[in-house]
C-alpha cells in the first residue's frame, strides 16, 4: 500500500472517531434539556417572584400592600399583619387641623364672654334706672332738696323743749348740761316754757370732752337721741354735720339726724337726710342704713311705690347687710308693704 493510501485511510478513521464522539455527546445533552421544562421552570419562576418581592420591600419600604404583603408590620414582633387590618396611607392630624380646632374653641369662649358682658351691662343699666327713679321719687315732693340743708325744728320749738338754740356759739356748748336762759324760752306767741321734767332730762345728758371735738359733738347728739330727746338731738346733730363735714363719723351723723326726724314722726324731713347721706357716699359706714330707712320713711308716708323701689335697691346694693346686720329691720319694713 502506498503512502497516499495510508494517509487517506488515517483521515477517514479520524473523521469517523470525531463523528462518533459528537454523536455520543449529543445523546447525553438532549435528555437534560428535556428534563428542565416542567419542574425546573416552575422552581425558577418561584425564585424570580421571591426575588421581586424582596426587591419591592427594599425599594418600597412604606408601601400600602397593593403590590406585596409585608412580612413585618409596625407594632408587631415578627408576626405578619393580615391585609385586612392594614390601614396604610391614613395621614395623622396636621398642624392646620389643630389650629382650626383651637380657633373654634377661642370663638366659643369669646361668645360666652360677650354674652356675659352684655348681661352685666344690662343689669348695670337697670340699676342706674332704678336709682334715678329712686332719686326722682325722693326729690319730687321736696322743693328744698336741691343741695340745701334740710329744714329742722324751728328755734322756738327747740327752745320750748329746753334745747340750746342753733345760733349759740360752740363755746357755749362745751360744758353740759345745755340750758337756755328763761328769757329766751318765750316767743311773741307766748309759747309755754319747757316743763321741769324736760329740763331735768336734758341736764342729765352730759357732753364728752376728749381730744376729738368732732367726735364729742356727734357723741353728745347720739346721747340725746338715745334718751329720746329728738328735738335736742336734731339740733345737736345738725351742728355736727355743718361744722365737721369731713369727720370720720359724718356718715353716722347724717344717718342719725334722719333717725331723729323719723323717730319723731317726721318722715318727710327724715327722707331728705337719708337720701343725702346715701348719695354723698354709697360706701359710707351708714349708707346702707340710710337707704333702708329711706324706704321706711316712704312706708310712713304711705308711698308704697317709692318704698318698694328703696327696699329693692337696698337688697340689691347691700345683699350682705340685708342678710346680716340689718336683716331684722329689713324684714320688718318689707312686711309693711306689698311690692309687685
Amino acid at each position: 500500500m502506498t503512502t497516499t493510501a495510508k494517509t487517506l485511510s488515517l483521515r477517514l478513521a479520524a473523521a469517523a472517531l470525531i463523528g462518533g464522539t459528537a454523536a455520543s455527546l449529543g445523546g447525553i445533552a438532549l435528555p437534560a434539556a428535556a428534563q428542565e421544562t416542567p419542574a425546573a421552570a416552575e422552581a425558577r419562576l418561584r425564585k424570580i417572584e421571591a426575588e421581586v418581592r424582596a426587591l419591592q420591600r427594599k425599594v418600597f419600604p412604606g408601601g400600602d400592600g397593593k403590590f406585596f404583603e409585608p412580612q413585618i408590620a409596625p407594632g408587631t414582633q415578627g408576626s405578619v399583619t393580615p391585609p385586612a387590618t392594614v390601614q396604610s396611607g391614613v395621614p395623622a392630624t396636621t398642624a392646620v387641623t389643630d389650629i382650626l380646632v383651637r380657633i373654634d374653641a377661642l370663638e366659643a369662649q369669646l361668645q360666652r364672654l360677650t354674652a356675659r358682658s352684655e348681661e352685666q351691662a344690662n343689669a348695670l343699666a337697670q340699676l342706674e334706672t332704678r336709682l334715678a327713679a329712686l332719686e326722682t321719687a325722693a326729690n319730687a315732693p321736696l322743693p328744698d332738696a336741691a343741695g340745701t340743708a334740710p329744714a329742722i325744728q324751728p328755734a322756738a320749738t327747740l327752745t320750748q323743749a329746753g334745747a340750746q338754740p342753733a345760733t349759740t356759739p360752740p363755746a357755749a356748748a362745751t360744758r353740759p348740761p345745755v340750758q337756755t336762759p328763761p328769757a329766751t324760752t318765750t316767743t311773741a306767741a307766748s309759747v309755754a316754757a319747757p316743763s321741769p321734767s324736760r329740763l331735768a332730762a336734758v341736764q342729765a345728758i352730759t357732753k364728752p370732752q376728749t381730744a376729738d371735738a368732732g367726735d364729742d359733738e356727734y357723741s353728745y347728739g347720739f346721747r340725746l337721741w338715745n334718751a329720746q330727746l329728738y328735738p335736742e338731738a336734731r339740733q345737736q346733730l345738725t351742728k355736727y354735720v355743718e361744722q365737721y363735714p369731713n369727720h370720720s363719723k359724718i356718715s353716722y351723723g347724717r344717718n342719725l339726724l334722719g333717725r331723729a326726724f323719723l323717730d319723731d314722726k317726721l318722715p318727710e324731713d327724715a327722707a331728705r337726710w337719708f337720701l343725702k347721706n346715701y348719695q354723698a357716699n354709697k360706701a359710707g359706714e351708714r349708707a346702707p342704713d340710710s337707704l333702708l330707712y329711706l324706704g321706711a320713711s316712704m312706708v310712713a308716708m304711705k308711698d308704697t311705690k317709692r318704698a318698694c323701689i328703696a327696699l329693692a335697691e337696698f337688697a340689691e346694693t347691700y345683699p350682705l347687710v340685708a342678710a346680716g346686720r340689718l336683716a331684722t329691720e329689713y324684714q320688718t319694713t318689707r312686711a309693711k308693704v306689698k311690692c309687685s
